[in-house]
């Protein structure tokens, strides 16, 4: 990796509780371009260099996972243009960064519509997946062409095929089975989730993995989200106390038995 992380502030989040898997909606890329005077896509470009850090310090700080939208299946209803720059620059930016990610042992998943991609890009994928697939550092997913909905009604859809061929017997589907079926089921649900951009909502994103996932939102938009605000975000988290719907006195004779 090529980015340039601050070790004293890398050592200081490593000491604190840190999420397992982290999921992040990188927004304002657009608005950050329009407040320069510049187009779009300039912001976009600009966000790539966050994702670097962002993939960097998950993977020095030994998450188990970083998921990131890219791009939703909402986006399609962008000016074509648009759309056009945002593939291309998820093609440039695989081709370019790919090496160096198997290198440091992250292996990559993507999730999301796939037919809704072009062919050249979709074999990119599906190379990039097998060259990885081994490694056992962190996990980057990327969610592109992707909607929380879509995961859920496709995860449906698997599970009422299996019990028309006879595989399944629909009085065993409960929450665990759902979720074997969701898209990327051997990925940990997120523990932190941040959306930057000051938009306080999860858009669609991760819904069912999401139900007990603390959520984090900052004003500062993609381009200038620097290691500080993932700091900030990390430390507020190591601050909260997770309950998954029991008490406080619970937890903490949880914690000294």
């Amino acid at each position: 990796m090529d980015t340039d992380l601050c070790e004293h502030t890398l050592e200081r989040l490593s000491r604190l509780r840190l999420p397992g898997h982290l999921a992040v909606i990188m927004d304002g890329n657009g608005r950050w371009a329009e407040r320069g005077g510049r187009p779009r896509h300039a912001g976009h470009r600009a966000g790539v260099r966050t994702v670097r850090m962002i993939i960097e310090a998950a993977a020095r700080l030994k998450l188990d996972a970083l998921t990131l939208f890219a791009f939703s299946s909402e986006n399609w209803r962008r000016p074509k243009a648009e759309v056009r720059v945002l593939m291309e620059l998820f093609r440039t930016t695989l081709d370019r960064e790919l090496e160096r990610l198997h290198e440091n042992r992250i292996r990559l998943r993507v999730i999301g519509d796939r037919e809704r991609l072009e062919k050249p890009l979709r074999r990119r994928l599906d190379y990039a997946e097998t060259l990885t697939r081994d490694n056992e550092g962190l996990t980057l997913v990327i969610a592109t062409s992707y909607g929380g909905r879509w995961e859920l009604a496709q995860a449906a859809r698997r599970l009422g095929e299996a019990v028309q061929r006879g595989e399944l017997d629909p009085s065993t589907i409960d929450e665990t089975v759902f979720s074997s079926a969701l898209s990327a089921p051997d990925v940990p649900e997120p523990d932190l989730f941040i959306r930057t951009g000051g938009e306080r909502r999860l858009s669609n994103f991760l819904l069912w993995q999401s139900a007990y996932t603390e959520l984090y939102f900052t004003e500062t938009l993609w381009p200038d989200f620097r290691l500080d605000d993932l700091a900030a975000a990390l430390e507020d988290y190591a601050g909260r106390e997770r309950r998954f719907g029991r008490t406080g006195e619970q937890l903490g004779r949880v914690r000294h038995a």
